[in-house]
């Protein structure tokens, strides 16, 4: 059994991550009923792989697609059993939810959507150029900072609509994580986070909001995750990378821009490593991996369980329905490291494991 939604429910009492052991596990008929919350950027593959999973074994995954400030607060509050968030947790939020686990689950792309049904090409934008767009400095797409990166193309003399995400969102720092590194003038003004000061351009909430506003507005701009902008035929722009080619959002550039992550890993395998702006000719520029939060300790077994066999079996045997949603599934080096980390997951009073040792 499965169910998703769109938007978060109710606080209620507020236990310590992994300290959910008071409440019912199962339904009727000994399924286990697990509760996740946030980001909407993995939405569309979390579904598929939770329905396919429940299809075929006794568990319910009740997921709520809310952002990842909303599932970061609500793994926080143990108010889930488990959490997900395109954006690491950083210091402050860590230290309120010690012994929180970063799994990292599929690689994707935010796309720059766009609304010019004239322009039959993809336009090509530079990370600066971006970046003034979204500060409201280039407000024309005839620009001619536009222009330049795209000779030979008839670009109209209409205003760009910029379009934002309102929520807390892990998309939105990606995207912003992205403009800081490749904008100075971004950097200094506005800088990075799942919810900053937008200086121009119209808020829409979540990754379907931006979508819709963007595919019913001529003229508009702004940032999806690449699922979105497929289900919804949006025209997607070519972004310059640091290699100076222009690359559209794929799942073979997003995995270009995964190579030689596992380098940067530590001993204690902390995945909060940031790939946007990767080198290599064929790495997409805006690209990321998105987490599953896990406490690292549970409280309820039966819980930690069927959690960890969701985890493994979406990580094992979800690759190719990932590359039909237009996720790159991770790397087999990286496959492992996460299996790996989840081994290390615990329940119960005794600290029991929580899936078999291989």
């Amino acid at each position: 059994m499965l169910l998703l939604a769109g938007c978060g429910g109710g606080d209620g009492d507020r236990p310590t991550p992994g300290q959910m052991a008071g409440g019912t596990s199962s339904a009727a008929g000994g399924t286990v009923t697990l509760t996740g919350a946030g980001a909407t950027f993995p939405y569309p593959v979390y579904s598929k792989w939770f329905s396919s999973y429940a299809a075929a074994n006794p568990v319910r995954v009740n997921y709520q697609s809310i952002g990842s400030g909303g599932g970061i607060r609500q793994i926080t509050e143990g108010t889930v059993d488990f959490g997900a968030s395109d954006a690491p947790m950083n210091a402050e939020e860590m230290s309120k939810a010690p012994g929180i686990l970063h799994l990292p689950t599929v690689l994707g792309a935010v796309a720059v959507a766009y609304n010019l049904p004239e322009v039959r090409q993809p336009v090509r934008l530079s990370g600066e150029v971006l970046g003034a767009i979204f500060l409201g400095q280039v407000r024309k797409w005839n620009d001619p900072r536009i222009g330049q990166l795209n000779p030979g193309v008839q670009l109209p003399a209409r205003d760009i609509l910029v379009v934002y995400r309102t929520d807390g969102s892990g998309t939105t720092f990606v995207f912003t994580d992205y403009l800081t590194v490749v904008s100075p003038a971004w950097k200094q003004q506005v800088g990075t986070g799942k919810s900053v000061r937008w200086p121009a351009g119209l808020g829409a909430k979540g990754n379907e909001g931006v979508a819709g506003q963007v595919r019913q507005t001529e003229g508009a701009l702004g940032y999806v995750e690449l699922a979105y902008a497929q289900q919804t035929n949006l025209q997607t722009a070519a972004i310059q990378n640091a290699a100076g080619q222009f690359v559209q959002p794929s799942v073979a550039a997003t995995t270009a821009a995964a190579a030689g992550l596992e380098e940067q890993l530590g001993a204690d395998l902390d995945f909060r490593i940031s790939i946007v702006n990767a080198a290599g000719a064929g790495a997409y520029p805006i690209s990321s991996w998105t987490y599953l939060l896990v406490p690292s300790r549970m409280g309820n077994c039966d819980k930690a369980r069927a959690l960890a066999k969701v985890v493994e079996w979406s990580l094992t045997e979800g690759g190719e329905a990932a590359r039909q949603l237009h996720y790159a599934p991770l790397p087999e080096n990286l496959r492992r490291h996460v299996l790996a980390k989840l081994r290390t997951v615990t329940c119960g009073p005794n600290g029991e494991p929580a899936m078999a040792a291989r």
